[in-house]
């Protein structure tokens, strides 16, 4: 039987790890992330999962661990942030090309330089490319519900690829708040057991686990992985309907607040997109047509889903918690402008970098924002689409 209690998002994406009672956990703390690895170490102390636990000495090689652990047939997991991340690059991509459905809690933090331990997404934006799906949570009930998800959509015989449950650092993962905990049978059978068709402990198929690849073969396994990505979408929405059958809550690649007569959009993503339905419902006192799109799956991205919702309004801001230094904008609306363009979706557009560093997003930015939008579009347009939003110049 479900039940409520108060939780941190580390605390509650342990416990659904404790849930699914992986094979195996190879991990280094790092902060924000330490949390996860230190209850899930007392879980396996006291008896409550069956996980072969490995300390090791950095990232790199926890990422090494949990390749050789997943190609042997192992269940996997670890969680990283930032830097830890940053230095599972190179096997981030070997996990991926492998096709090894590792899910790793990934807690995001600004990386170095200058160094910072607070929230952004500079760390899950760096590994973009990696060849991992990617899911971002905004709350700490969503951080919990989406690793019980991972699995089945990772393990899924059409993706087999590994995923990212991400959430923000301190700000989700430390905040506690009251999430539904769901029966641990439950989310056990939901989850259910991982029986991988091909692995490197089953005798009657000898087989190499990431070769030396050739120019003959390179391009098609890369091709392959493109395909696997291809079918995550579908896969994930069958997932989540499962998963609101089972447990009676609901989600989508994307989510749409109060943009059914929307003329203006906010795309965001993780925490700050509870904050910026809060400032929306302020604006939609006052009378204010705005509404909020937050990406829940930002790898593959959800492009089709994405121009759908914005195809009716002016002008959409999207907010990047990340700088990718190409003096356009964010990685998050390189995204969306492509998704945009693609869609023949016609609003104006800006991007404002935000929160960088853990900076706080502010009322009074929402309304600014706004205030820019109604301007671009009575203008027929802008000389700077790309800004910096809370920042002293």
């Amino acid at each position: 039987m479900s039940k409520r209690d108060r939780l941190s998002g580390n605390e509650a994406v342990a416990i659904a790890m404790r849930q699914i009672n992986p094979d195996v956990m190879p991990a280094f703390p790092i902060t924000p992330s330490t949390e996860i690895p230190q209850y899930f170490s007392s879980f396996v102390a006291n008896g409550k999962v069956d996980t072969e636990f490995i300390p090791v000495e950095s990232e790199h090689s926890a990422m090494s661990a949990a390749i050789g652990a997943e190609a042997a047939g192992a269940r996997t997991l670890t969680a990283t942030s930032s830097c830890g991340l940053a230095y599972m690059w190179e096997e981030l991509h070997v996990a991926a090309s492998d096709r090894l459905p590792i899910a790793l809690a990934l807690v995001n933090r600004a990386l170095s330089g200058p160094i910072n331990i607070n929230a952004d997404h500079s760390d899950g934006m760096g590994a973009r490319d990696c060849g991992w799906i990617q899911l971002y949570a905004e709350t700490n009930q969503e951080a919990y519900d989406n690793f019980i998800m991972a699995y089945r959509i990772a393990e899924h015989p059409d993706v087999m690829l590994p995923i990212m449950s991400c959430m923000d650092g301190f700000i989700t993962s430390h905040a506690v708040e009251n999430i539904i905990l769901e029966d641990d049978d439950k989310v056990h059978n939901f989850v259910g057991e991982y029986n991988p068709s091909h692995y490197l402990l089953n005798k009657n198929e000898p087989l190499a686990v990431g070769p030396y690849s050739v120019t003959n073969y390179y391009m098609e396994a890369r091709r392959a992985q493109a395909e696997g990505m291809a079918h995550v979408p579908e896969v994930a929405t069958e997932v989540a309907k499962d998963f609101e059958k089972t447990f009676g809550r609901s989600y989508g690649l994307i989510e749409e607040y109060k943009m059914e007569d929307a003329e203006y959009a906010f795309v965001i993503m993780g925490s700050a997109a509870g904050t910026m339905k809060e400032y929306v419902d302020n604006l939609r006192n006052q009378g204010e047509k705005v509404g909020v799109v937050k990406i829940r799956m930002f790898r593959p991205f959800p492009a089709k889903e994405v121009a759908l919702a914005l195809s009716k309004v002016k002008a959409v801001a999207i907010f990047d918690r990340a700088e990718s230094f190409c003096n356009v904008g964010g990685p998050l609306s390189a995204e969306v402008t492509r998704a945009m363009f693609y869609g023949k979706v016609r609003a104006e557009v800006m991007d404002y970098v935000y929160g960088l560093g853990g900076r706080d997003l502010l009322e009074e930015h929402a309304q600014k924002v706004l205030d820019d939008l109604k301007k671009i579009v009575k203008d027929g347009g802008s000389d700077d689409y790309y800004r910096y939003l809370g920042v002293r110049e």
